[in-house]
């Protein structure tokens, strides 16, 4: 499998310390990549690194060798930020919006058709059971539902690359298995996708991975 989203010697300081010491990471397209470690061991952020999310102070982050720092801030640069979908550990969803209309959102920004953006919202929602809180506003939701309508606002554009911060943390185990099937399945359309995780079984479930300890890459396979 070819490597889609690659991060080269990612280094991030922060409040005096060092986060990441020069990590690399490689994303194949058509494949589930874990990043797994303890707590504080720079997960989150090297997938912020790896969305574009966050620009390093020393090393890139590219999306078939396009650098993805600052893509989701500069407008001239939207064709490329839009093939990255994200899943953010706190969510970052919309708390006006409802759950369908979250993951409305970015396909209505992509101009897709109504008839299209209203099918595949509910699709995914449906998938994820939420289909019966599709109209409520999302911060009336649980953790898990919020976490579940993350998951599906991410999937909705249908994107190259897929990075999700702990995108099972918040479920019980029936509904792990369906987020974990519905990432499965975008990796087998094609989508490279990686995922930070402090769950063995999730990680064991992924095609290939990184293990971090203090920032640093301790092991891959």
């Amino acid at each position: 499998m070819s490597v889609l989203l690659q991060v080269r010697g990612a280094r991030v300081r922060a409040g005096g310390r060092q986060v990441l010491g020069g990590v690399d990471l490689d994303v194949p397209a058509g494949a589930l990549t874990a990043v797994t470690g303890p707590s504080g061991a720079g997960k989150s952020t090297l997938l912020a690194v790896a969305s574009g999310l966050l620009r390093p102070d020393d090393g890139t982050a590219t999306l078939a060798g396009e650098p993805l720092a600052g893509v989701h801030l500069d407008p001239r640069r939207r064709g490329l930020a839009r093939r990255v979908g994200v899943v953010l550990q706190g969510y970052g969803l919309v708390p006006v919006l409802t759950a369908a209309e979250n993951v409305e959102l970015p396909l209505q920004l992509r101009g897709l058709p109504p008839g299209e953006v209203r099918r595949r919202a509910h699709l995914l929602l449906e998938r994820l059971g939420l289909a019966r809180a599709a109209d409520r506003l999302v911060e009336e939701l649980s953790g898990g539902q919020q976490q579940r309508v993350a998951v599906a606002r991410a999937l909705a554009p249908r994107p190259d690359v897929l990075v999700a911060d702990e995108p099972t943390a918040e479920l019980d185990r029936d509904w792990r298995a369906v987020v974990l099937a519905l990432l499965r399945e975008a990796a087998d359309a094609g989508v490279a996708v990686v995922l930070a995780t402090h769950d063995d079984e999730v990680a064991q479930i992924c095609d290939g991975g990184a293990h971090l300890v203090d920032g640093v890459t301790d092991s891959s396979w």
